[in-house]
């Protein structure tokens, strides 16, 4: 099996992980959750000589999917994602700029696909299953490699936190639900790559993760 890569490109002003994930030897791959600074995106993808293939998108807040239509348009592949749960944010993209009081470019979103749980995704021969995660927004997917034991979680799970629910359509017990019953059991050895921050693993959250205790 051809190893799975993954870049992390920080963008806008929220510092969001912009995630591009690879495969090594074929150089086929997608973006996840590009959220803005669209141009740096691009000069990361073609400085790497990486053939994007789709975008992936875990949510509809503006850091996650707010450049989402215009790489959409430079690259000329599609958008999967999120759930349709998320159409209304993603309806409103535009007024989460202003809401914000972000400076950036953003656009509406209307997916090409939107996804839900149980749906495959792939790339070169990587497979993804999308898993529902709703809580921090309504309409939150997480992508699973199972194969090599890694995930995407957005802003579902952190290294040392979970995601806010303080946002429209949060909410925190249905958040709690989603990491106890589709990410704790994805298997302590599990390694994610999170929204924001660095990435860790599901047994170390587990252990130590304070939102976690007695989950």
């Amino acid at each position: 099996m051809s190893k799975l890569q993954a870049g992390i490109i920080p963008v806008t002003p929220f510092q969001q992980n912009c995630t591009i994930l690879f495969d090594e030897d074929t150089r086929i791959g997608v973006v996840v959750d590009p959220g803005g600074d669209v141009a740096s995106i691009v000069e990361t993808i073609r400085g790497n000589h990486i053939t994007p293939v789709e975008i992936w998108i875990t949510h509809g807040h503006i850091d996650h999917a707010g450049g989402a239509d215009e790489l959409r348009e430079v690259l000329g592949v599609p958008v999967a994602g999120p759930h349709k749960a998320d159409e209304p944010l993603l309806q409103q993209l535009e007024n989460q700029a202003k809401m914000f009081g972000v400076e950036m470019a953003v656009r509406n979103l209307v997916p090409d696909r939107y996804l839900d749980e149980g749906d495959m995704l792939s790339f070169a021969d990587h497979q993804f299953k999308v898993l529902f995660c709703p809580g921090h927004s309504p309409g939150h997917v997480v992508f699973y490699n199972e194969a090599q034991r890694f995930a995407h979680v957005g802003d579902v799970l952190f290294n040392g936190s979970v995601g806010r629910t303080d946002l429209p359509g949060g909410d925190h017990d249905t958040l709690i639900a989603s990491i106890r019953d589709k990410l704790l059991p994805l298997g302590d050895e599990v390694g994610f790559i999170c929204g924001h921050g660095p990435g860790s693993r599901i047994g170390d959250e587990r252990r130590t993760n304070p939102y976690l205790r007695g989950i």
